[in-house]
């Protein structure tokens, strides 16, 4: 394991498994982002905000929906719930639709409010919320619901590869 600037070896093996893979995947990357253990549930956007002082907005809130029936991460802001007809549009689906529990688990190998936009068993395509660039720091899940990366806008479309659309209206 390479040690991370700020951030000792120690430190890094002692994150969640899940968390150590999304680590990897950063860095593999690049980036030079942190997955940060949080002391409480940041499962929701809004308990994710108040853990860490910042608006709901700037909460990356990572939901897998299955567009057409295959995999689809998006990555919102905390703000918005996802209007469906929009997102199907953007995506050039005939349906969207939630994903069950048991399929978020399956596809990312991360829990309900703790699903990262990397360190999946295999990539999954992302779009993200255009929303999301009006905050110059953008938290997103770091693989479980107690830990958290910041990201830059840029770094986030960087690291997913994902396609901007607008999720919601403001």
């Amino acid at each position: 394991m390479t040690e991370q600037p700020g951030r000792t070896t120690e430190q890094t093996a002692a994150l969640p498994e899940r968390s150590r893979i999304v680590q990897e995947h950063v860095r593999a990357a690049g980036l030079a982002a942190q997955v940060r253990e949080l002391p409480d549930s940041a499962r929701t956007a809004v308990e994710a905000a108040a853990a860490l002082g910042c608006e709901v907005g700037a909460i990356g809130s990572s939901l897998l929906f299955l567009a057409d029936g295959e995999p689809l991460l998006v990555m919102t802001s905390g703000r918005h719930r996802v209007d469906l007809g929009l997102l199907t549009e953007a995506v050039d689906a005939k349906s969207v639709a939630m994903a069950p529990a048991a399929t978020v688990r399956e596809v990312t190998g991360q829990a309900i409010g703790g699903v990262a936009p990397v360190g999946h068993p295999a990539p999954v395509r992302t779009v993200i919320d255009a929303a999301l660039r009006d905050y110059d720091v953008v938290w997103t899940a770091g693989g479980t619901p107690h830990t958290v990366m910041p990201l830059s806008f840029a770094e986030l479309v960087a690291l997913t590869g994902g396609e901007v659309v607008v999720v919601a209206e403001d």
